[in-house]
């Protein structure tokens, strides 16, 4: 029987605890989760490629599978995981507006490689609001954002927040 390797890509700037939720859940769904760690070219990022990278490989450390692995690309996402050899990709889903934009996006990614599934989970319902946006722009406005990211994750954000400058009043 072939490995079943799936590919559950994202930006992590910075990694939550809804990411690390899908992340547990999809590694129970595959036999290796490659975790592509990408830039959006639409986004701004708070830290680098690497920065991002190694932030995401020290909080999956933590969980018990061995099938976890991460990886930085640049690329389309069906170029990445056909070069990956997965067969799944795996997509969180907060709420209404996140389907509508998953469901347009996998479209376009079956025409360009049809034998790649994308598979959706549910956000757990108390991490339904946390989104990687939103954690940046509470704290660069100096809010808690302990509730929504691992301890490490917010000393890195508030760090970055203090070498950035902070806003507001």
């Amino acid at each position: 029987m072939a490995k079943r390797i799936g590919i559950y890509p994202g930006t992590f700037d910075p990694i939550t605890l809804g990411h690390m939720d899908i992340i547990e859940r999809g590694a129970k769904l595959v036999d290796e989760l490659i975790i592509g760690v990408t830039t959006n070219i639409a986004k701004s990022p708070m830290f680098d490629d690497d920065e991002r990278i190694a932030m995401v490989e020290r909080e999956v450390a933590g969980i018990k599978s061995q099938s976890i692995r991460v990886v930085g690309f640049n690329s389309l996402l069906m170029d990445f995981a056909q070069q990956m050899g997965a067969g799944i990709v795996i997509r969180g889903i907060r709420g209404v507006t996140d389907f509508e934009y998953e469901y347009q996006l996998t479209g376009m990614n079956r025409q360009l490689n049809d034998q790649i599934e994308t598979v959706f989970l549910m956000a757990d319902v108390e991490l339904q609001p946390i989104a990687s946006r939103l954690v940046k722009e509470i704290a660069f406005y100096g809010g808690p954002i302990g509730k929504f990211v691992t301890p490490a994750v917010r000393a890195d954000v508030e760090a970055r927040v203090q070498k950035l400058g902070p806003r507001g009043g």
